[in-house]
Order: C-alpha cells, then structure tokens, then sequence
C-alpha cells in the first residue's frame, strides 16, 4: 500500500480547525505519515504517570499527543490564519510552497 502524499511537514506553523484545540497554534515536532497524524507542540497535551528508571525519574509528565493532519492547517504567515498551500516555481527553478491566501512563501 502507498503512503498519502501529506501537505504538512515537520518544522510547519499549524492550526487546529477542529475539535477540542480548535483555535490554537504550533510547530510540528514529527509526522507519523502511515497513521496520517502530527505531534504538534503544546497541542493535545495529557499527563502520564510514569514509573522511575535508570534514565527516568519518574511521577506525573506532561506529553503531546498526536493529533489527526485533518484537523490541521497552516497558518498564513502574513495574517496568522489558517491557509491552503500551493506550489510556485521560484526564479532560480526550485519549487516552493506558497499560503494560498496571501501567495507568500511558507518556509
């Protein structure tokens, strides 16, 4: 089976458009692509409680959990809300993703 091509890259700026963190912005930290899922920084936070180890000291860690890469946008650089993206050929020939909203680059 061939993975889905996703939009959202790890580094991106996103949004949630949906569910309980609708509304709040962050910075990929990694993309699960087989499960179509993002860890986004400081969305989707819960607590565990860990057991000490070696490496581990232990008691109540708080931790981000993947969110679905449906529920997510990236933000516009220029206006802060949340955008499709495009392709646009740059002059020296690479291609680069542009906001839909405000045709600047997203990096």
């Amino acid at each position: 089976m061939t993975q889905q091509k996703l939009h959202i890259r790890k580094g991106d700026s996103v949004i949630v458009i949906s569910g309980s963190q609708k509304g709040k912005k962050g910075e990929v930290l990694k993309m699960l692509r087989e499960d179509h899922r993002a860890l986004v920084k400081g969305i989707n936070v819960v607590k565990r409680h860990t057991k000490a180890s070696g490496t581990n000291p232990g008691g109540i860690v708080e931790k981000e959990m993947s969110i679905h890469v449906s529920n997510l946008a990236h933000v516009d650089p220029a206006s802060g809300k949340p955008t499709r993206i495009g392709v646009k050929i740059a002059k020296d020939g690479k291609k680069v993703r542009v906001a839909k909203k405000s045709g600047k680059e997203i990096n």
